[in-house]
């Protein structure tokens, strides 16, 4: 896929340790700073005569906001998960939005930004729910998890050799609610934010109301799905590394550029990618492929206009 021949029709994943990345200052300011730096670096993709929907992850704020929540929890009585999946969700869109619109006013450029406050359906009876595995907030040294799964009960687990982060259950999406009003959206030619941190959890009852359930969907696993319903055929997941790798944090580390959906199934089979990091990436990918999609870009956010171009990142394509 050229980049002078993208099609009509994309969808940008944008990984939350991309817009929230280590050693970030936990500060209005340094969180403007960094969705300003997204907005440049998602310019010449928003300039195109495009339907554009982006996505994007929420899983180092989402901690922050519990964690917020238990530091105070004896003046305001803490939230359920799946409302701070909303108030994150709210949150990223929020300064996205604006830094976007702002970065394509600065070029002369009128075209909207619309924020959709996203639900997705998810089955109570997941297994994820007695088995969590989903990383959220900070990294901690192994001594600080300790203390804080006895302080407050978290469940803790080493995220691929970074350090040891609070999981929580990260159900399937099985249905994106009012997919059809991100349809809208860009068809009128407005840039759609939906999916935010994967989704707000809910499941729905046999008369079709819904509530919702403690949980953090893959945005990566709501991002390939949505794709697919919209018809969409290409996808670009921006994350805080520059490529997929094999062996990854060892001597024999070795990224991987061009690669056929075979051969990424091959590596995932031999357990090269980590469920806390790249792994819901590569799993996203090739559903995503196995269900009509042609191609997927994985690379650095700083770096999407290269990747773009087949200058950087893994490209990931059928045959």
């Amino acid at each position: 896929m050229d980049y002078q021949e993208l099609p009509d029709r994309f969808l940008v994943a944008i990984g939350g340790n991309a817009t929230h990345p280590a050693g970030s200052k936990d500060t209005a300011e340094g969180q403007i700073a960094i969705a300003n730096a997204t907005g440049r670096a998602l310019l010449p993709l928003m300039e195109l005569d495009n339907k554009l929907v982006i996505t994007h992850g929420n899983g180092p704020v989402v901690g922050k906001i519990l964690m917020r929540q238990i530091i105070a929890q004896g003046r305001v009585k803490p939230s359920k998960l799946d409302i701070c999946v909303a108030h994150s969700q709210g949150e990223i869109a929020y300064l996205l939005m604006q830094a976007l619109e702002n970065t394509l006013r600065e070029a002369g450029n009128p075209r909207h930004v619309v924020c959709l406050l996203t639900q997705v359906e998810v089955d109570p009876d997941d297994l994820a729910f007695k088995n969590p595995m989903k990383p959220i907030g900070n990294f901690y040294t192994e001594e600080e998890a300790q203390e804080l799964k006895k302080q407050f009960g978290w469940i803790m687990q080493e995220d691929a050799n970074r350090g040891w982060r609070h999981v929580v259950p990260s159900p399937e999406p099985r249905h994106i609610v009012d997919i059809s009003l991100i349809r809208a959206v860009t068809e009128r030619g407005a840039i759609c934010i939906a999916g935010g941190g994967g989704g707000i959890p809910v499941v729905r009852n046999t008369k079709g109301a819904r509530k919702g359930i403690e949980a953090v969907i893959d945005k990566d696993l709501t991002s390939a799905l949505m794709a697919n319903v919209l018809g969409i055929e290409h996808m670009m997941i921006l994350t805080s590394v520059p490529r997929v790798a094999i062996h990854f944090g060892t001597q024999k580390e070795r990224g991987l550029d061009n690669i056929s959906l075979s051969e990424l199934q091959s590596y995932h089979a031999e357990g090269h990618f980590s469920p806390g990091s790249m792994g819901p990436k590569v799993e996203a990918a090739i559903r995503f492929l196995k269900r009509g999609g042609k191609s997927v870009i994985i690379a650095a956010l700083e770096e999407a206009l290269p990747a773009l171009r087949g200058e950087a990142g893994t490209r990931i394509t059928k045959n």
